[in-house]
Parts: structure tokens; sequence; C-alpha cells
């Protein structure tokens, strides 16, 4: 339910924008700009997000299918159970879900987008099949969506790469803040979510866990920080794509080694691709034209001026409300949030207060409503639940962050 309501104020803010700008402003142009903006938006949807995608589902499920006969995915399942089980009670310790999860969040947290949604929509696909209401989310899938949407990357290379572009001295300076600021989002959206479900956390397995990957990325902070910039970029780029072709390989091996029929384990996986690329269109179209409608009416715009003269009348610092637009578009678009981040960079510099902050905002958190439209939309989930609010503040978490590690690091 909430999602149709968030969908259908989408609009009705759009038109009501639009109307009045044409009414008190004389603005006979808007109506035109919002109309053009819902083809865009319907043709990105279809033609940049759902075609492309298939190409990548159909390798990417195919090489799934080819590790679970090959036991991979058990084995994977196997390891990471015990913690995944306290977190998703209502998945068995050594169902496929888990390493499939596994494999979605180790995606995202080493910046390879493209292998992370395969990975992360036939985990979603497994844990319907454990789901005994089809149309409505699961506890187990809700988990798996809100910490998806906190995005979890260890090395921001894209950002820090758009930071090189535009100039920046020290492209890297905010890789740090960043990683601490998606950290904290994901471990807070974790405990919210824990909280919400009523789940235990207080226990060996969890803290054992989360100690070990704290412990984890400390080191790596610490090992990468007074790395120069061209060096980490370097160490970014071999060691993701290194994991990644040697799950490839791995995969292949171990199905060689149990005699499985390879190349066909793989065409029969590769053909659920098209057909999940096919039923998200519906989805993405839906979301992307309603966020476009309510972007392009300008209500954006209004939105972050009426924080800005709010922020003002506490008479605290308000150099950070420059970089509220990437803030608030992140949830909504991460392109139209990555457009804004590099428009501030380019109007304040990449070395500004604001042009670090946006960075960090960007780094801070993933595309809730992409996410859930995505996600959710390759299933048949039509009940959210509480998906989406904790989804949000999974995202207000990485906002209320990056404007304090902003300010820490660089004010």
């Amino acid at each position: 339910m909430a999602l149709n309501y968030i969908w259908v104020a989408f609009f009705l803010i759009a038109f009501l924008v639009a109307l009045a700008k044409l009414i008190f402003l004389g603005d006979t142009e808007i109506f035109k700009i919002i109309v053009e903006g819902l083809f865009d938006s319907s043709k990105v949807a279809v033609m940049d997000i759902a075609l492309p995608l298939a190409g990548v589902m159909t390798f990417f499920l195919g090489l799934l299918n080819v590790g679970e006969k090959a036991g991979a995915i058990n084995f994977l399942a196997r390891i990471i159970g015990p913690f995944f089980h306290k977190l998703f009670p209502e998945v068995p310790k050594d169902h496929p879900a888990n390493g499939q999860m596994i494999m979605n969040f180790s995606a995202n947290m080493l910046g390879l987008d493209n292998a992370a949604t395969p990975f992360g929509l036939r985990a979603m696909s497994s844990l319907q099949e454990l789901n005994p209401n089809k149309d409505t989310a699961s506890n187990a899938q809700i988990m798996f969506l809100v910490l998806h949407t906190s995005g979890l990357t260890i090395i921001p290379l894209s950002i820090m790469a758009q930071r090189a572009i535009l100039g920046a001295k020290d492209p890297s300076d905010i890789f740090i803040p960043c990683i601490i600021g998606t950290y904290v989002t994901t471990v807070v959206a974790l405990v919210a979510v824990a909280l919400k479900q009523r789940i235990n956390l207080l226990n060996t397995t969890v803290l054992g866990w989360l100690g070990g990957i704290t412990g984890l990325i400390v080191l790596a902070l610490w090992w990468l920080s007074g790395k120069p910039k061209e060096e980490i970029e370097i160490i970014s780029k071999v060691t993701g794509n290194l994991i990644l072709l040697t799950i490839v390989v791995s995969f292949l091996l171990g199905a060689m080694r149990r005699k499985v029929p390879v190349f066909e384990t793989f065409i029969e996986g590769a053909k659920g691709g098209f057909e999940t690329s096919v039923r998200i269109i519906p989805y993405l179209v839906g979301m992307l034209v309603a966020i476009g409608a309510f972007r392009n009416a300008g209500a954006m715009d209004y939105l972050v001026g009426g924080m800005k003269y709010l922020f003002d009348l506490t008479g605290l610092n308000t150099d950070f409300t420059d970089a509220l637009p990437v803030a608030l578009m992140k949830p909504l678009s991460g392109s139209g949030a990555r457009a804004l981040m590099i428009d501030a960079m380019k109007q304040f510099g990449p070395d500004s207060f604001v042009g670090r902050l946006v960075c960090i905002f960007q780094g801070s958190a993933d595309t809730t409503f992409y996410i859930v439209a995505l996600y959710f939309g390759s299933v048949g989930i039509r009940n959210t639940r509480y998906a989406i609010p904790y989804g949000l503040f999974a995202d207000l978490v990485g906002v209320i962050a990056g404007i304090a590690l902003g300010y820490f690091f660089f004010h």
C-alpha cells in the first residue's frame, strides 16, 4: 500500500506544482516539459536499463546455475549459514539463497554493480520460493532489500574517477568518509530491521561476524589510506575483476569436476535472464516515469529550497544545504543523483566543502525506489510492507552520517 500512495503522490505533486507555475508564474512550457519527460523516462527504463540488463542477467544466471550444480553456492551457504540464519531465521542454513545473497553483497562491496544485480535478483527469487504469501514481502526479503539499499561499497571507484576528471587535487580524499558513511548506514539499517522483526543480535555468532567484518574493513582502510589515488584505483580494478573472474573459473572447474554438462547447464539457467528483464519492465517504467515527473515539475527544487529556509531559521551552519539535492535525489534516481553530484562539483569546485559532501552522499547509500521496483518487481511482490520506510530510514542515516563526516573531515 505504501508504494501505491507514494507513486500517486509523485504524479499529483508534479501536477499541482506545474499548475501553480502556469497560473502564478505564467510558465506555459511546464506541462510540455513534464510530458516529454514521461516519454524520456519510459525510454530510459526500457532501452537504457532493462534491455542492457538482459544480457548481463542471461550470462550470470547461467553461471549461477552452473555454480549451483557444481555445489559452490551450497558451499558458500554452509560457511555463511550460521550468521545469515540469525539475520534470516526463515531461511534454512543450507539454503542456496544464503550463498546468492553473500555473492550479491560481495559484488556490491567491490563495486561490481553489473554482477551484483543478477546475484541479487536470483537471491530474491530463492527467497520468494520460501515466501508463503507470494504477493507480500517476507521478513527475509525485507531484510535483504534494506541491507541492499544501504549500499555498502568498499571502494567508491566511480566517484573518485569523476573527481579526477573534474580536476580535484586529491580525488581519493573522500575515500575514508565514504566507507565510514556507507558502513554506518548498513549497520544501522541492519539493527533497525532486526528490532522490527524482533531478531536477537546479541549473540556470539552475529557479534563475531560483525566484529570480523568491521576488522577487515578497518584493516583495508588502514592499508589503502596511505597509498596514492592511482595505486588505489589499480588495486580496486585488479582485485574486483580478479575475484569475479576467479568465481567464473571456479564454478566451471567445479562443475567439470562433478561431471556436470557445463554448457547445457549454463543454457538452462541463462534462459531465465531475458524473462526476468522483461518481467521488471513495467515496474521500472512506472517508478522512473513518476520520479521523472516529480523532478521535471520542479518539485525537487522547491523541496530543497524549503529545507534550506528551515535550516536557516535554526541559526546553525547551513553550508551543507547546497549539497542536499544529491541527498534527496539519491533514493529516487541513481543517475539523477550522479548528475547533480557532478553539477555541484562544477559549480562549487571538486575540492570545496559542498563538492566533497555531495560525493559522500553519493557513496553512503543506494537508490531505494529503484531497488524496490527492480527486486520486488522481479518476483511479483505487490505489498512491500515496511520495506520502503526502512529503506528510506537507511537513506536518512546515510545523509546524517554524511553531513557529520563532511564537517569532521573537510569543514
